[in-house]
């Protein structure tokens, strides 16, 4: 199972319910940002199963991934250590202090970039992360003053604050999931894709902060 990193909290607990729901299927999963794991999935990656933090991303394996099915939204917050050491109040104060950001290709950097230009603010990141969790991790351990990641990952957290800016809930990233057409195991692969979608699943993905798609 590839799965965005964003994911990696909640697909953690989804692939140990769906594991105790069916004896003999073990989940093995593969986080990172929705860009590298199709660049893998496309160059024949033995994955069963795809789900990205965007739909541009999965449109980059249609014919691996052709019946791919949305089941998750998602929206960003800025991100700062705890204690706000750089007084972060506003998208505008990103571009006076050091901020981290995804990658331009990566589904949160797309965000970052559309709400950014939203507002009007130009930034220039410190670095450009591969994925939404590395993001979080420089900026919880003080490497930078603030970074744009999603609302679900800061979710429970006690080592970052967070700040919802304004604009966030027009930057909504849908999250589509797919079997695909060259699963190695293609039964355990379309089970796991309807427990997603089923209530057990959406159940998990509420419960960490996603919105219906």
């Amino acid at each position: 199972m590839y799965a965005a990193a964003s994911l990696q909290r909640s697909f953690d607990e989804i692939a140990s319910a769906f594991e105790a729901a069916h004896p003999g299927v073990t989940v093995s999963a593969v986080y990172d940002g929705s860009s590298t794991l199709a660049t893998q999935i496309g160059e024949g990656a033995p994955a069963d199963v795809f789900a990205s933090a965007d739909e541009k991303n999965m449109s980059k394996v249609a014919a691996e991934a052709p019946d791919p099915r949305l089941f998750a939204g998602n929206t960003l917050v800025i991100a700062v250590p705890t204690g706000n050491p750089g007084g972060v109040a506003t998208l505008a104060d990103l571009a006076r202090v050091t901020t981290v950001l995804c990658a331009p290709e990566v589904p949160c950097g797309a965000a970052s970039a559309t709400l950014l230009s939203n507002a009007g603010v130009r930034v220039t990141p410190a670095s450009s992360e591969q994925n939404v969790t590395a993001v979080l991790t420089k900026v919880a351990a003080g490497e930078a003053d603030a970074g744009l990641v999603y609302a679900t990952d800061v979710n429970g957290r006690d080592d970052v604050e967070t700040i919802v800016p304004a604009g966030a809930d027009a930057v909504v990233n849908r999250y589509p999931i797919a079997a695909l057409t060259d699963a190695p195991n293609p039964d355990a692969a379309a089970a796991f894709v309807a427990f997603v979608l089923g209530e057990d699943g959406q159940r998990v993905l509420a419960d960490a902060g996603f919105r219906a798609p």
